[in-house]
């Protein structure tokens, strides 16, 4: 990767959130900060600008001033329809992919990704314990498969990635930047450790 490509940062915030009563997940608060919030403000430093993908509450999203992206699928068919959502109408050579229920990301995460291409389209997290396929750089050439992809009926992420040739970075040394606050109860735990 070319140090002068752009990168385009992306909180994900375009699920149902089922795990979280249906609540809109981005917008919930962590000390006294929406979830999605944490994340934008952790990639800002990282990446030349930050968008939001977003299906709900879309005049909450918008009134932060950051682009928001809609998907172009019907009926919340995953992460992989925001990413190519983003990936269609934004222009940019790099895109960092990051949920919006992952507020502890490190600020390193872009060069750390960068660094494990090794020439390929795309690069994803391992917390040493488990893979975090949704928290990841992925060069725009991707597209066309992922549309191919989506409209074959599949959806998951890893699978996708591995089938971009993508590559799996080692983040194992700071494994608690990736905990997701997917429940109301791991959002009151949270609270209690920030």
């Amino acid at each position: 990767m070319n140090q002068s490509e752009a990168i385009t940062g992306v909180v994900l915030a375009g699920g149902k959130a089922t795990r979280m009563g249906g609540k809109d997940k981005g917008l919930q608060e962590l000390n006294g900060q929406p979830l999605w919030r944490h994340v934008a403000g952790k990639l800002a430093g990282q990446v030349d600008s930050v968008v939001i993908s977003a299906n709900r509450n879309l005049a909450v999203y918008q009134a932060s001033g950051y682009p928001v992206i809609q998907d172009s699928l019907p009926d919340f068919p995953g992460p992989l329809a925001g990413m190519l959502a983003v990936m269609q109408q934004v222009n940019s050579e790099w895109f960092l992919f990051c949920p919006c229920d992952t507020p502890a990301i490190p600020l390193d995460l872009a060069a750390r990704l960068r660094a494990g291409l090794n020439g390929a389209p795309a690069a994803w997290v391992s917390d040493g314990e488990r893979d975090h396929p949704a928290i990841a750089l992925m060069h725009r050439q991707l597209a066309p498969f992922l549309a191919e992809y989506l409209a074959s009926g599949e959806r998951r992420v890893m699978l996708a990635l591995h089938q971009t040739g993508g590559k799996v970075v080692d983040c194992s040394d700071i494994k608690s930047a990736f905990i997701n606050v997917n429940t109301p109860e791991d959002l009151a735990r949270r609270q209690e450790y920030q």
